[in-house]
């Protein structure tokens, strides 16, 4: 059963900032390719003249370091992808390979999500939406924390595309399940799964280093897409 709303705070964030160390080839990164890949969450942006083009816009929030979506964007050059990162050594890694391989499809917001898909996305102007591996605050007591709640899913329908798709995956049963719960509960979005509850993993969605070291551990991974109806 899904809990009320209210164990939910909307502004308790879903993450926290690990800053960690930035490599002295990320903060290069940071300093000369911010003007060609970042955004600024101050400015409000016609995305199709920040590609140079009208194309189906997919958004990934929390890439990590972002080698899933520098390969998924060198893969599918006629998508535009937009990445929203807060951790600074992410964004900076994810800038150095799309400089080094020449990629030209990725724009990158380091702030958070949920402001930037609340402020500065269009309704109705997504094709797809990912979360990969977000982070499952396994203690039953930060389960408020997770970024899968009935509000974010309110957001999604707001900014998908009528046939456009969220796509979660998760190495966390727990979480998995509770995503399954709460996507489900809604009435304008259809599980993908063709009959089950979870999908196998698309081609689209590149196998990363430590999920590939997880499965040969026998560990599971879940993926789970739904589409706006």
């Amino acid at each position: 059963m899904i809990a009320p709303e209210q164990n939910f705070p909307q502004r308790i964030r879903s993450f926290i900032r690990r800053q960690g160390r930035i490599t002295p080839g990320q903060q290069l990164a940071l300093d000369n390719y911010w003007a060609i890949y970042g955004l600024d969450p101050q400015t409000d942006y016609d995305f199709a003249e920040v590609f140079g083009r009208d194309a189906p816009l997919c958004v990934e929030i929390g890439f990590g370091n972002g080698e899933s979506l520098a390969k998924m964007a060198a893969a599918n050059p006629e998508i535009n992808y937009i990445g929203i990162e807060v951790h600074r050594p992410g964004v900076g890694h994810l800038m150095l390979q799309l400089a080094h391989q020449g990629i030209n499809n990725v724009r990158i917001y380091c702030h958070d999500a949920i402001e930037i898909m609340e402020n500065k996305i269009a309704d109705h102007s997504l094709a797809g939406v990912h979360l990969f591996f977000p982070d499952p605050w396994p203690k039953k007591k930060h389960h408020k924390r997770r970024i899968v709640r009935p509000s974010f899913v309110n957001l999604l329908v707001k900014k998908l595309k009528s046939g456009g798709y969220f796509h979660a995956a998760t190495d966390w049963q727990n979480y998995a399940e509770h995503m399954l719960e709460v996507l489900t509960a809604e009435s304008r979005l259809i599980n993908a799964g063709n009959g089950a509850d979870y999908c196998e993993r698309p081609d689209y969605r590149p196998l990363t280093k430590f999920e590939q070291r997880g499965l040969r551990l026998g560990h599971g991974v879940w993926d789970l897409i739904f589409r706006r109806v």
